[in-house]
């Protein structure tokens, strides 16, 4: 999947790409750098509700390959360092959602049939 950016798309139109793809995974956009095991506050997340250009540092356009193959740190530091933007990766678990950092070696394909697993019979 091929997913465009510029500073007009609205975050809830790339989660709604993304999970459509990977039904068990969410993207989340950050205000500032993503601590690995902080706690996400709602200052932290950005209202899905603003634009790519409200939350980003480079304003260069474009669009990022989102593959199968693609491990879960690839497509965070490509969103960070060609369009600075700072998202994270969280699989589904049952009911909740965990954070990727520990397994962002983990393809998106390896991820999302993890969450499946994980949230069969919730």
């Amino acid at each position: 999947m091929k997913v465009i950016i510029n500073d007009n798309r609205k975050i809830f139109m790339i989660q709604e790409e993304f999970n459509a793809a990977f039904p068990y995974l969410k993207l989340e956009f950050f205000s500032q750098p993503y601590s690995k095991g902080g706690e996400p506050t709602l200052k932290t997340i950005k209202p899905n509700s603003k634009t790519l250009g409200e939350c980003r540092t480079l304003h260069k356009q474009g669009e990022i390959t989102i593959l199968d193959l693609t491990t879960v740190a690839d497509l965070e530091h490509s969103f960070c360092d060609i369009y600075g933007l700072e998202v994270q990766i969280f699989r589904k678990s049952g009911r909740a959602w965990l954070e990727t950092t520990i397994t962002n070696n983990w393809t998106l394909n390896e991820q999302n049939t993890q969450g499946e697993a994980l949230s069969k019979g919730t």
